[in-house]
């Protein structure tokens, strides 16, 4: 056996006292941060947070990446090149129940995936690593990345395509990064860590089942959906256990069944979506094509056809409305037209961005998909709600052509599809 001699770096003592120094407070900011969190693009009060610790502490910061939210900061160090800090500052849209007393206080909105935790273990390494260089020159700079819209909202692609990376934001360029995550299974005080990849691509997905409708006492004259799609959500499960190699790692989970709106009506369609998970892009194009191949086949021997979407995880979020909407309130003027874009047709978010743009006397033009009771409620009698139900795909130039011709044609309302 080889031996191993630990020596111990002349700073590692400061480093524990400041620790130790910082860690109250650092625990206060976790528990305020968990009150009150933000899901991507909308991380406003976290970002101010961020800020204000920043700014006590005296570390120089930029503010305002990413669709606003983002920060980076940075502490000098000898050497051109930086290491650089990451760390994950959004939500989840999830009630929690926890009754702890640092539960949310926002509904529907949860730190379920901790980071709040990973904000303020951020925030207190650039703490210690500000006071640790006033007493000892620090061997590398420092970049300390605050990012938001992880969950789907492909945030540190925001990020890094704005300069947090490369040098020209702040501080020199990064030469190495390094992020963490919590990890409940792991005993506390132990970090983990292993060659390779070690969390995995998180992509969604999409099966549209769409078969022939019918009374439900009549069911030999249907091609029933539900049952398709029912059989469809059995047969994914041999996606990962019969085509990904055992010493590698794939998960394929269906989270959401849509179908029907009357108990004595078998619907002509069905929707299943899930998430995919992979370590690699070739595992990542295998899983698609499989799924794509599977929801077919079963489909044809049900009498149904499908349409499977892969949505990954780059730029799919329409969390810019929040910021939209701080923009309408400042340069709108009476008459401007604000196009609100909503899957749901619920979003709060592009809500208050409707209500911002009434407040300026703006028109307003919707694109929504299947629902949007709330929006129907928002829109004034000048507005135009153009519904695309979630079966229908529609390029962005069709959008554009749509409402070119609505606006020229003075059109009040568009449904494609059945209204909401």
């Amino acid at each position: 056996m080889s031996s191993v001699t630990h020596s111990t770096h002349p700073a590692a003592e400061d480093i524990r006292t400041l620790v130790r120094e910082e860690l109250p407070r650092l625990v206060e900011i976790r528990h305020d941060l968990h009150m009150h969190p933000e899901i991507g693009y909308e991380e406003v009060r976290t970002s101010g947070v961020v800020l204000r610790e920043l700014s006590d502490a005296g570390i120089a910061h930029v503010a305002g990446m990413a669709r606003g939210t983002g920060i980076l900061a940075h502490v000098p160090g000898s050497g051109p090149r930086a290491v650089a800090l990451r760390a994950d500052i959004d939500a989840l849209p999830i009630e929690e129940r926890s009754g702890r007393p640092w539960a949310s206080r926002t509904p529907n909105r949860m730190h379920a995936c901790g980071h709040d935790g990973h904000t303020a273990i951020l925030l207190g390494a650039a703490r210690v690593l500000s006071r640790l260089a006033a007493r000892h020159p620090l061997p590398r700079p420092v970049t300390l990345v605050f990012q938001p819209a992880e969950v789907g909202g492909a945030g540190g692609k925001r990020m890094v395509e704005e300069g947090a990376l490369d040098g020209s934001r702040i501080g020199p360029k990064v030469e190495e990064i390094y992020a963490l995550h919590g990890w409940p299974e792991l005993p506390l005080g132990t970090v983990a860590t292993r060659r390779g990849a070690v969390m995995a691509a998180s992509d969604r997905f999409e099966i549209h089942v769409h078969g022939r409708g019918s009374h439900a006492a009549w069911p030999h004259r249907s091609a029933d959906p539900i049952v398709c799609a029912s059989a469809i959500v059995t047969a994914l499960q041999s996606v990962v256990a019969r085509n990904v190699d055992p010493l590698d790692a794939a998960v394929v989970s269906v989270t959401i069944m849509e179908a029907g709106s009357a108990f004595n009506v078998i619907p002509d369609r069905a929707a299943i979506k899930g998430t995919y998970r992979s370590l690699s892009e070739d595992t990542r194009s295998m899983l698609e094509r499989r799924m794509k191949e599977v929801a077919e086949g079963v489909a044809a021997a049900h009498g149904c056809t499908v349409r499977a979407d892969f949505l990954t995880a780059v730029g799919n979020d329409y969390g810019y409305a929040q910021v939209f909407s701080r923009q309408i309130s400042a340069l709108g003027q009476p008459g401007d037209v604000l196009v609100a874009i909503s899957t749901s047709g619920n979003s709060e978010n592009v809500q208050q961005a409707i209500q911002a743009a009434h407040e300026r006397e703006m028109r307003v033009i919707a694109l929504t998909g299947r629902g949007g009771g709330a929006m129907n409620d928002l829109l004034s009698t000048n507005d135009i709600h153009l519904c695309v139900p979630h079966d229908r795909t529609m390029r962005i130039q069709e959008i554009h052509i749509l409402l070119l011709h609505m606006l020229c044609d003075g059109i009040d309302t568009l449904l494609l599809g059945d209204p909401a």
